[in-house]
């Protein structure tokens, strides 16, 4: 639980009507849900996580306890920090609720609705954006349509457009959750979904160490240790999430292409050799098509592309180092 007394915001901020979306779409009585905290007069940084994250980013209610707190790489000792939820996502942000469809979103839309709200708060400029895989790719879109209102963007695991393989993979995931919205049971969907997307974030190494052993016979079949692990955590995921909602930001996952060639902002670009989702390959590309000061750390996982959520060790010195860099 957060220190209420670090809270300096926890509130829901309605946006610009009408709303438009970067796909022409007008998006009713839009809101954006986000949290501020932190030492008040302190450097501001957004911190941005994956498609399940949410505006509260620290402590036992937090998303990213491992690496936003005290002494951790984001250090709320010295920065307030700032999280936002989702469009379309998990939170008090306009979202679809069950059974209802919602219009296609961009990572250009989340900038859109972190741009507001740096506003609203009279912010001058941004100390900087962490953002992990969806995170990342918001965090590039700010920092091409917004430059003024950040100084300096850490990327993890995240590039300017998404691999084809990737969106094959969520692609099928979609399927499922939209076949099972259709027969009237969209969480059944929503667990398989997730069961599958498991896969995709871990490595092939971390599975064999944890899920080798031999199989057990039940009376109608085998089953095998990799299936209690995919489907308990596909159970989990069902309580917190809604189908609806991953159907939206899994799109938006797959629809993300921005234009590096105009970002200009300082960056530090983080990436995993292990990563299904976003090749070391795919940094690397990104990092090139940069125009502004940049740099790209490597660093192996077994945990791939969940290495953000995994290796703090590793992790906290990169994004303290790169935290601490003045910028111009």
């Amino acid at each position: 639980m957060a220190d209420k007394s670090s809270i300096l915001a926890d509130r829901t901020l309605s946006l610009a009507q009408p709303f438009v979306l970067h796909y022409g779409d007008v998006l009713a009585d839009a809101k954006v849900g986000f949290r501020l905290e932190g030492p008040q007069h302190a450097p501001v940084i957004a911190v941005l996580g994956g498609m399940s994250a949410h505006r509260m980013v620290a402590g036992g209610e937090g998303w990213w306890p491992e690496m936003v707190g005290p002494g951790l790489g984001v250090d709320t000792r010295s920065y307030r920090v700032l999280g936002i939820d989702y469009l379309g996502g998990h939170g008090q942000s306009s979202a679809p609720q069950t059974g209802e469809r919602f219009p296609p979103l961009s990572s250009y839309d989340q900038a859109e609705a972190l741009c507001a709200v740096v506003r609203h708060l009279g912010l001058k400029t941004l100390h900087a954006i962490v953002g992990a895989s969806y995170g990342g790719m918001v965090a590039l879109c700010f920092a091409e349509r917004f430059a003024a209102l950040v100084q300096h963007i850490v990327v993890l695991s995240a590039a300017d457009k998404t691999q084809v393989l990737s969106t094959a993979w969520r692609s099928v995931q979609r399927q499922i959750v939209r076949e099972a919205i259709a027969r009237g049971d969209g969480p059944a969907g929503l667990k398989l979904a997730r069961a599958l997307a498991m896969a995709t974030y871990r490595s092939a190494v971390e599975f064999q160490l944890r899920f080798a052993a031999a199989p057990k016979r039940n009376a109608d079949r085998f089953i095998f240790p990799v299936e209690n692990y995919l489907f308990a955590r596909g159970d989990a995921y069902v309580q917190k999430y809604r189908a609806e909602s991953f159907l939206a930001l899994s799109e938006s996952i797959d629809l993300h292409q921005m234009d590096a060639t105009l970002v200009q902002t300082p960056a530090t670009l983080i990436a995993v050799r292990e990563d299904q989702l976003v090749p070391f390959t795919d940094m690397q590309a990104l990092s090139a098509r940069l125009n502004g000061p940049r740099q790209l750390i490597e660093i192996n996982s077994i945990f791939g592309h969940d290495a953000f959520l995994k290796e703090g060790a590793a992790l906290i010195p990169i994004i303290k180092q790169a935290l601490a860099e003045k910028t111009t």
